[in-house]
C-alpha cells in the first residue's frame, strides 16, 4: 500500500509556483501528487490544516553544526532537531568544523553521520583553501566528488585576491557555488562592534563596513573576470547592498543573503552589552537595516539565512570584548522573519516564504523550496498570527545564545515533514 499524506484546507503558498490560495497538498510516497482518487482518499492520512499556511520546507544556506569537534555547542542531531522545529527541511552547514572540511575524509565522516542521525536533509561545504589559511587551495575536484555543494572558507575571508582568483577559477570548473564571508581582516583586529556613534558611546573597538565593503567590491570583479557564481554571505552594510545592487545591472553572477538579527536589531541594542548580540558581522546602523529591508524588497538579496551559531553559555557569558561572534537563529529565523518583514507590512507572506525556501535552494542549486508536482514532499505547516514568547531553554539546539529570548513574536511552526513524513509535530521532534 503506499503511503498517502493529504492536508486539505490550508492557504498554500508555494512561490516558485506562483501559488497563493487555500486548497490541497496531496502526496504519494513522499512526492507530492496532483490529486487523489477516491479510493486513495479514503486511505490517506487526512491533516485538517484550516487557518495554516501550507508551505515548501524552508531551506537554510547557512548554518553551523559545530560537528565534528565541537558537540558541546551543536551535534548533527541536535542542530537538525533544531531545524526541524524552525520549520526547516534543508539547511547547508558551513565547513569551519575540527577539523575543518579541506579534504574528502571529513565530508565522509559528516555525510556518514548525517545518514545515521539527521531529522532534515543536510548538505556539506568545502573549504577554499586548506586549513582555512587562506594560502594553498584546498582539493576541489575531490570535495565535490564527495558531495560538497558550495566552497568558502566561511568563518574567515581568504584575504589574498590572487589566492581568492584561483579558488574562484577552480570552484567554476567544477560548477560549485563560491559562498564568501567578506572581511578585510585588517580593518578588524580586536574590533567587537559597529564602528560608530554607539562604539564610541560604550568603549568598544569600532568594525568598519568598509571591512565588509572592499571584499564585496572584490567578489563583484572577480565574478565578472572569471565569470564564476559568488555568493556573498551575511550581508550587513548598505554601501555592500549598492555595490551588489549594480553589479546584478551588469549581469554579473552574484547573489548575497541576509539574517534576520541584521534586518531586526541594531547597534543601538547593544547598549547593555549583551553579548548575544555580538555577532559577525556586526550590528549596523538603522539605516543599514532599513536597506536590508529594501533590498530583500527588491531582490537585490536573493535569500534570507540564519548563519545558527552556538556557543554556549558559559562562553557568552563574560566581558563584550572576549565572547565569542554568533546567535543561534534556527528555531526563531522564521518568526523573526515575519516580524520584521510581513508584519511590519514591508513584505508580503508570499515574498517572505520565496525569501526562505525556493529563492535560498537556487544559490547552490538543491532540490528543495517547492511543492511543485513530482517534487521531494517537505513541507512546513505555520501560523503567521499565532504568538509565542521566545524561551531558549526549551530549544533543540544545545546552545541558548539567542537575542530574541523572552521576547515576543508571531509566527509558529505547526508541523515540519521531510518527503512525507512527520518529523515535527509542532510540540516535539518525532523521528
Amino acid at each position: 500500500m503506499p503511503n498517502i499524506l493529504w492536508i486539505t484546507g490550508g492557504r498554500v503558498i508555494d512561490p516558485a509556483n506562483n501559488r497563493d490560495a487555500i486548497g490541497d497538498v496531496c502526496v504519494i510516497d513522499g512526492k507530492v501528487s496532483a490529486a487523489l482518487t477516491e479510493d486513495q482518499q479514503r486511505s490517506a492520512n487526512k491533516i485538517d490544516a484550516t487557518g495554516l499556511v501550507v508551505a515548501p520546507g524552508l531551506v537554510d544556506i547557512h548554518v553551523h553544526f559545530r560537528d565534528p569537534g565541537q558537540t558541546h555547542k551543536e551535534s548533527i542531531r541536535t542542530g537538525t532537531e533544531a531545524a526541524a522545529a524552525g520549520g526547516f527541511t534543508s539547511v547547508i552547514c558551513m565547513p569551519n568544523t575540527s577539523p575543518v572540511c579541506d579534504n574528502a575524509g571529513t565530508i565522509q565522516r559528516i555525510m556518514d553521520k548525517v545518514a545515521r542521525v539527521a531529522v532534515v536533509n543536510v548538505y556539506p561545504t568545502g573549504c577554499l583553501t586548506l586549513e582555512m589559511e587562506g594560502k594553498r587551495l584546498a582539493p576541489t575536484g575531490q570535495l565535490k566528488t564527495a558531495g560538497v555543494v558550495a566552497m568558502t572558507d566561511n568563518g574567515k575571508c581568504v584575504q589574498s585576491h590572487e589566492i581568492m582568483r584561483r579558488a574562484v577559477e577552480y570552484a567554476k570548473m567544477f560548477d560549485l557555488t563560491i559562498m564568501d564571508h567578506c572581511q578585510d581582516e585588517t580593518q578588524t583586529e580586536d574590533a567587537v562592534m559597529n564602528e560608530g556613534e554607539w562604539s564610541l558611546r560604550l568603549g568598544l573597538r569600532g568594525w568598519p563596513k568598509f571591512a565588509e565593503d572592499i571584499m564585496v567590491a572584490r567578489n563583484v570583479l572577480l565574478a565578472e573576470l572569471t565569470g564564476a557564481h559568488i555568493h556573498m554571505q551575511h550581508i550587513s552594510s548598505a554601501t555592500s547592498i549598492d555595490i551588489i545592487r549594480r553589479a546584478k545591472g551588469r549581469n554579473i553572477r552574484v547573489t548575497a543573503e541576509a539574517c534576520p538579527h541584521h534586518f531586526e536589531f541594531t547597534d543601538a541594542d547593544l547598549k547593555d552589552y549583551d553579548t548575544n548580540l555580538k555577532v559577525n558581522p556586526p550590528l549596523r546602523t538603522d539605516a543599514d537595516r532599513e536597506s536590508i529591508i529594501g533590498a530583500l524588497k527588491d531582490g537585490t538579496l536573493n535569500c534570507i539565512a540564519s548563519d545558527h551559531a552556538p556557543h554556549t553559555p558559559t562562553e557568552k557569558d563574560c566581558e563584550f570584548d572576549y565572547a565569542p561572534l554568533g546567535i543561534i537563529g534556527l528555531e526563531t529565523s522564521l518568526a523573526a522573519s515575519l516580524h520584521a518583514l510581513y508584519h511590519s507590512e514591508r513584505l508580503t507572506l508570499s515574498e517572505v516564504v520565496a525569501l526562505m525556501t525556493h529563492k535560498a535552494a537556487e544559490i547552490c542549486n538543491l532540490d528543495a523550496g517547492t511543492l511543485s508536482i513530482g517534487a521531494t514532499a517537505d513541507m512546513c505547516l505555520f501560523d503567521p498570527d499565532e504568538a509565542w514568547t521566545v524561551d531558549a531553554d526549551k530549544f533543540y539546539s544545545k546552545s541558548r545564545n539567542c537575542p530574541w529570548h523572552g521576547k515576543s513574536l508571531k509566527g509558529k511552526v505547526k508541523a515540519t515533514y521531510v518527503a512525507g513524513h512527520a518529523v515535527f509535530d509542532g510540540q516535539s521532534i518525532i523521528i
